[in-house]
Parts: structure tokens; sequence; C-alpha cells
């Protein structure tokens, strides 16, 4: 692994993004000593429920779960509304409590940008986030099996309980960006970087996410409208042609 400071300069946060199992919040830990950065996991449910004035062991209840979302927010967060209230007004209560967290759940994250060298773990902070160009956001991947195996691994289970966990931690991070966010957790374009590390070592990830880091600082010194695959190319020097597919490869069949 290598050991080299990347030069930053300007970037204020890394968002990791991961499927349950493959080693992002490891990979987010070991970036953030690299880096001397601050990680900003666990930490920041605390800092949520401190806004919110509530304890913390009942905010970590809603972190990045959405199934159930309105209805536990009144049960855990506030005193029971009398059984006689009015539906509609019961409906407007929850909406408000609501509103509030997810109000301080982005207060926090883009506070912990603008402080400058954090390492932001989950909490779609990718969408949060994603109009920022001193932000790099990348999202961390494995195959199932190789999921599997590390979360027997760290977390002493047998293969059909990591299964079942890893698949209910992915869905409950999949329907909370999608309930709240009306984004797709998969969406490549939320993402400077995917990293696999069914593939990649978590040492190899975090030297691709430094030099990412590197990278992506360079270009804040352009314009944002010259970033892209076109920056520092010279047009073709003829004509571009088309190579496609023999035409029996393309065309529908009959019948199908």
């Amino acid at each position: 692994m290598s050991m080299r400071q990347p030069n930053a300069a300007g970037m204020k946060a890394i968002t990791i993004s991961r499927q349950y199992g493959s080693g992002g919040g490891e990979i987010a830990a070991r970036l953030a000593e690299r880096l001397n950065w601050h990680l900003i996991d666990h930490e920041l449910v605390a800092r949520v429920a401190r806004e919110l004035g509530i304890p913390e062991q009942r905010a970590q209840g809603r972190d990045e779960y959405a199934q159930g979302f309105i209805a536990r927010v009144v049960s855990q967060f506030t005193h029971p509304l009398p059984t006689t209230i009015d539906p509609a007004l019961r409906v407007a209560s929850n909406q408000t409590e609501e509103n509030r967290y997810q109000e301080a759940l982005r207060r926090v994250v883009e506070t912990a940008a603008d402080s400058g060298q954090a390492m932001i773990v989950g909490r779609a902070a990718q969408v949060i986030l994603a109009e920022r160009r001193d932000v790099l956001h990348v999202r961390i991947v494995a195959p199932l099996p190789k999921r599997i195996t590390y979360a027997t691994l760290r977390e002493n289970l047998d293969a059909a309980g990591a299964q079942e966990r890893i698949q209910l931690k992915d869905r409950d991070r999949t329907r909370y960006l999608q309930t709240v966010y009306h984004r797709d957790v998969n969406d490549p374009m939320l993402y400077d970087l995917v990293i696999n590390t069914g593939v990649l070592s978590l040492d190899q990830a975090v030297d691709l996410i430094c030099q990412a880091l590197e990278d992506k600082a360079q270009m804040l010194s352009l314009p944002a409208e010259e970033v892209g695959p076109a920056h520092g190319l010279a047009r073709y020097p003829g004509q571009p042609a088309d190579i496609r597919p023999l035409t029996g490869l393309t065309d529908t069949q009959p019948g199908s």
C-alpha cells in the first residue's frame, strides 16, 4: 500500500456509500487514519440526536431505515399522542417530526463538509452533497458470496445469518434513499468512483480513493463546464465511422 499523502487541497469531504459486507466501513476508517481526516459514522447519529434534543439510542433506530419511518417518529421521538386526536392532525404531526429529523441530518452533513477533512459514511451524504465539486463520492461494492464471507468473519455469524443480515441492511438503505430522496443507491451517476472489493483488497481501495481525491482536487481550478471527457482532447483527425454489429445480430427475429 502506498503511504504517500495525496495533495487534496481544496477538497472538503469524501462520502462513502457501501453495500453491507463490502468492507466500506473499514475502508473509510483506514482512509480517515491515513489522511488524518475526521471519520463521521455512528458519531453522526449522536450529533443529529443532540440537535434534536433526544436520546442518542432513539436516533439510532431511525438511521438509514425507511420502513415504518413515520410511525416510529412519534413513538420514539416524542411522547405518545392522545388516542382521540384527529387522524389528520396525527399525520401532520408525524410529517413534522420526520421533516425535523431529515433537516437536522442535512444540516449535520453539510456542516461536516463545510468544516473540511470529513470522511462521511452513509447517511445519504452522496445525495445531500451531490452538487459540491469539493466532495469526492465513492461507492464500495462486492459480490454477495464475498460479502457473506466478510460478515461471517467480522460478526461471528453463520452463512445463513450473514446473508439474511446483508439482505436486510441493503434493502433498508435502498428504501431509505428511494423514500426520502427519490434516488437509486445503485445509480452510478451519484459517484465519482465505484470500487469492487471482490477483486481488490481494502488497502488497494484506499490507494485508489486517495488517487481519485488528488485528481479531483486538481480539477477544482477549472470551470465546471470544462470538466469532462472532452477536457484536453483535440478533434479526431478524420471523420469517425461507426462500426456496427452484423445485421443478423441486431435485427428483430420473427416471433420474438
